[in-house]
């Protein structure tokens, strides 16, 4: 679809738009986003990937979409492909989607995934993108096609050489969440979760949410135990370690609170009274926001140089290739990097 009038002076940040696992849905609602052509409203979008798995989306979503290879985002005309109505595409010719069996998990689908993700970043740390939006990955795929990472999120940070915290958010419905592990077992949560980690996951979540355009984030903070450990009588974490944390961060300025009990904490974070919750571990706030809104919500990368957002919602094996996929967290995760790439291009800019 093309845009009627392209400004002249074209400010829309420009985002590396890949295509995901191409055994999941990803290529589909790619597709279908791009044939919808709403997102250029709000980003230049170039398409990072195999154009054979592209071509294969485009006809599991059942549209028509124009698209034309690129060498180089340096040669993208943007007024004249908005004009003509045609999505530019760096065609990296790595994956021929006919041989690979779709709907499971595969080792070589997700060595491809991983280097179309390293090409993006490489385009985008030389200064050609200004974030990176990708379809929804298999994690197990990744690490079976030779990226041993536990998740993209850590890869992101090793190919970005990136030293310091960092880590993964949430956002649905407005409602950020962070938190202060993620993606390891339960038991070696417990070990990481400590004074200087809690402390770090506030700052973040309070500078990431600060950077997509909320002013002064309300934020709460997790307890640990069951029912906020119940004065001591389910642990000690609560009074020895958590609460003083929060104190010590909320002195600087920070909005934060808590710790709040967890089992009510997200009821009264979706009902207004928060911006953001950071709990103590990954399921401790996943579970309430796939409850809440799954295949609606965003995961942010944060903390990291280059600007990550994808779907929360993962690869749909059971649906591959039927082409009833909605496209909604894709569209808000293409939405959410363009607003925060905005943000800091405008940032950049105004810097002495």
């Amino acid at each position: 679809m093309p845009i009627s009038n392209p400004p002249t002076n074209d400010t829309r940040p420009r985002i590396a738009y890949l295509l995901g696992d191409m055994t999941g849905i990803g290529p589909e609602i790619v597709a279908r986003t791009l044939a919808e052509g709403k997102l250029a409203e709000v980003a230049r979008l170039c398409v990072v990937g195999d154009a054979r798995v592209l071509e294969m989306g485009i006809r599991d979503a059942g549209v028509k979409l124009a698209w034309e290879r690129v060498a180089s985002p340096a040669e993208i005309d943007w007024a004249d492909f908005a004009k003509r109505g045609v999505v530019p595409l760096i065609d990296l010719a790595n994956v021929d989607p006919a041989a690979i069996k779709r709907g499971e998990v595969s080792a070589v689908s997700g060595k491809l995934t991983g280097e179309s993700l390293a090409a993006a970043i490489e385009l985008a740390s030389a200064g050609h993108f200004d974030a990176i939006t990708f379809a929804p990955l298999n994690k197990q795929a990744l690490s079976k096609g030779g990226w041993k990472f536990p998740d993209e999120h850590k890869m992101f940070a090793h190919l970005l050489r990136h030293n310091g915290y960092f880590s993964e958010m949430n956002v649905l419905d407005g409602q950020w969440m962070g938190r202060v592990t993620s993606h390891v077992s339960l038991r070696e949560a417990l070990d990481q979760i400590n004074p200087q980690s809690i402390e770090a996951a506030i700052r973040l979540v309070d500078t990431t949410m600060k950077r997509a355009g909320v002013e002064k984030p309300r934020i709460a903070v997790a307890a640990l135990n069951p029912h906020g450990g119940e004065g001591g009588l389910f642990g000690m974490e609560e009074i020895e370690m958590i609460k003083p944390t929060v104190d010590k961060v909320a002195a600087t300025g920070i909005d934060c609170s808590g710790p709040y009990p967890s089992d009510t904490l997200y009821i009264k974070a979706f009902n207004g009274d928060f911006d953001g919750v950071v709990s103590m571990y990954h399921d401790q706030g996943q579970i309430a926001t796939k409850l809440k809104g799954f295949g609606r919500g965003v995961t942010v990368t944060a903390g990291l140089a280059t600007v990550f957002t994808t779907p929360s919602h993962g690869t749909a094996f059971d649906i591959v290739g039927k082409g009833v996929a909605t496209t909604g967290a894709l569209e808000s995760a293409v939405r959410l990097a363009a607003e925060i790439a905005r943000r800091r291009l405008a940032e950049r800019s105004a810097a002495p």
